[in-house]
């Protein structure tokens, strides 16, 4: 290890889309605060700069993914993955973001001191490793592995003689025209690509164990294009994502109201766009209720024109196991392929896989109770960002990095250094659930056994409402009783 700690306020954790935006809020609205980016790769984005899958793109409108900051103003709202890594470098060359990050700089470890009132980061980096310290750790790494994506242990897979890919490792020269392509999966990603494949020229397969609810939407945003027409970007961008936060969150609250009513809507829209012929039933209802998983975002109806066309297919089975060929299913059938893109998913980590002790005990985060979905009961100084699962990731991200900054002035205006949820009495004995309520996606639910519980009362909660999380996280006051705030005895050497 490094001799010599380089020490900060606030060290980020990752720098997509997440990190940046903690940056700006932390300079912000901590402009006496120092801090540090460190961000394994050798890239800003995240999922924006990793994922080089054909026809990449959003799932949410970029009035509500883009940052509250900084306006939108391309015309596609649905955007690709190109578009959007131009908006993020603009916005780390705006607000002078660069000079913050340091790349190829992984956390594996971190370790909190209440005698110091430090985190003590062991960093990876090319030179080997180092050491950084800082008072407040906010980790903004995402949600995933960066290792490898889920795929599951498929029976014959190593028989399979032509070329498996998953969408995380999607080769640079991958070349598709005039092959037959097996795409396994249904989700977001699945029903990205299989339209992109087959403009590529791809004869392609959608297997799905079972369907998934889609709805097609244009990728531009009429009422944003009109009111750009007469008004300054910034206030026609606030008008149109406050338009969005309301739809998404009116239509999520329909969906636990009446979910049979979105369902009918839902699918009369899949039959409307692909027209007569089409197994409704068997291909495209799911068996549980709207937003019970992730909507899947159809811009311009793509993957449906893909399929009426004939360029692309959808079959609903089980696998068998792979063959030479390609793909045998439990019913008999064997779908022939030259690839087979294992579509099927992320492996989720908390914390970005770091290792977490608190003055030398090891963190078991399973045992812990998440704090308004931000921090972790009885972990001092730490933040973590995870967005919606049932709206646009940044539309949590500007909130939890608002209370970063309401908490961090809190502690210099107080005279305070650290900050930890602690139980009350009264939480004794509270009923737990898991993290997420409502949300069976399996990509989550292989997860949810290492992450924080939630509680049956505030602030143990982790409600995946805009509405909510803005009161808890932006209005209410930060000294709750909950967030106990202590100085422990090197108080006076902290330079808040």
């Amino acid at each position: 290890m490094s001799s010599a700690a380089v020490d900060h306020d606030v060290v980020i954790i990752g720098a997509g889309i997440s990190g940046i935006g903690a940056a700006y809020h932390l300079a912000t609205l901590c402009p006496d605060r120092s801090f540090t980016i460190l961000e394994g790769r050798a890239d800003i984005g995240g999922t924006w700069s990793l994922f080089r899958y054909p026809g990449v793109r959003s799932d949410s409108d970029m009035h509500t993914l883009g940052y509250s900051f900084k306006p939108w103003t391309a015309d596609k709202s649905i955007a690709d993955a190109a578009s959007i890594m131009s908006y993020l470098r603009e916005t780390v060359e705006e607000y002078d973001i660069a000079r913050h990050i340091r790349f190829q700089h992984s956390v594996r470890r971190a370790e909190w001191s209440s005698e110091d009132a430090r985190w003590t980061l062991s960093v990876t980096t090319p030179d080997g490793p180092v050491v950084t310290t800082c008072s407040f750790l906010f980790v903004c790494a995402g949600y995933y592995s960066y290792r490898a994506g889920h795929t599951p242990d498929f029976a014959g897979r190593d028989e399979f003689e032509g070329l498996t890919v998953h969408p995380q490792d999607w080769p640079d020269d991958l070349d598709v025209e005039g092959r037959q392509v097996v795409v396994i999966g249904s989700g977001a990603t699945a029903v990205t690509l299989v339209p992109a494949l087959a403009e590529l020229g791809a004869e392609v397969t959608m297997l799905q164990r079972s369907p998934t609810y889609m709805v097609a939407r244009p990728d531009t945003d009429r009422i944003a294009l009109g009111l750009r027409r007469f008004l300054p970007d910034r206030l026609a961008y606030r008008i149109v994502r406050r338009k969005n936060v309301f739809q998404q969150q009116f239509v999520y609250r329909k969906t636990r109201t009446d979910p049979d009513l979105i369902r009918r809507r839902l699918l009369d829209g899949v039959r409307a766009a692909l027209g007569p012929g089409h197994d409704i039933e068997t291909d495209y209802t799911p068996s549980y209720d709207p937003w019970d998983q992730r909507l899947c975002l159809v811009p311009n109806g793509d993957f449906f024109t893909a399929v009426r066309s004939g360029r692309a297919r959808v079959v609903t089975a089980t696998i068998d196991r792979f063959t030479r060929e390609g793909v045998a299913l439990t019913d008999g059938r064997e779908l022939t392929a030259d690839v087979i893109v294992t579509a099927t998913g992320l492996e989720l980590v908390n914390l970005g896989e770091m290792e977490v002790a608190v003055d030398g005990v090891e963190v078991d985060f399973s045992s812990t109770l998440t704090y308004r979905g931000v921090a972790y009961s009885d972990v001092p100084n730490l933040v973590s960002t995870f967005g919606y699962v049932n709206a646009s990731w940044t539309l949590r991200a500007d909130l939890v990095s608002t209370y970063v900054c309401r908490l961090l002035n809190h502690l210099r205006d107080s005279g305070h250094v650290q900050a930890t949820p602690r139980r009350r009495p009264e939480d004794a004995g509270m009923t737990l659930r898991p993290w997420i309520d409502d949300f069976s996606a399996g990509y989550l639910q292989r997860m949810i056994p290492a992450l924080p519980k939630q509680g049956d009362r505030e602030p143990w909660t982790n409600p995946q409402r805009y509405a909510a999380d803005r009161r808890a996280l932006v209005q209410q006051p930060v000294d709750d009783g909950v967030m106990t705030f202590s100085s422990p005895r090197v108080a006076v050497a902290a330079e808040w």
